[in-house]
């Protein structure tokens, strides 16, 4: 019995792990995108918008594996006494914003903010939940 419980509880922090990785890939991407978008809003002209959506495009990239690692770190912890699910608040996905101009470029840095602001929390949680699942070892 207590094997099988010590056996879920590393399960679930594995899992945690996993989606911590991503979200953490993630938020370094927004970071980076985030920059190159300011640069881009300043007048950084073509060069720079292309690094910014590539960036984007590895943060979105990076969000679409945490969403599906959450999930199976939601399966994990469900198998763990105590712990019903995990509900990590979704993730804005960015579409294809190639129109150039000041007011687009204030607009996807509006959203690379709030991406940016939904991994850190996500973030948060996942470790907050992976400590107490440590402490239960």
């Amino acid at each position: 019995m207590y094997d099988m419980r010590t056996r879920e509880i590393q399960e679930a922090i594995e899992a945690a792990d996993v989606a911590l990785e991503h979200l953490e890939r993630a938020r370094r991407s927004l970071s980076s995108a985030s920059g190159w978008g300011l640069f881009d809003t300043l007048g950084g002209g073509f060069i720079s918008g292309l690094i910014k959506h590539s960036k984007m495009s590895d943060a979105e990239h990076e969000i679409d594996l945490a969403k599906n690692a959450l999930a199976r770190f939601s399966k994990e912890l469900r198998d763990v006494d105590g712990y019903s699910s995990v509900h990590i608040n979704g993730f804005l996905t960015f579409g294809d914003l190639f129109c150039d101009g000041f007011l687009m470029d204030v607009i996807v840095q509006s959203q690379i903010g709030k991406a940016k602001r939904e991994c850190e929390n996500a973030i948060d949680q996942v470790t907050n939940i992976r400590n107490d699942l440590q402490r239960m070892l």
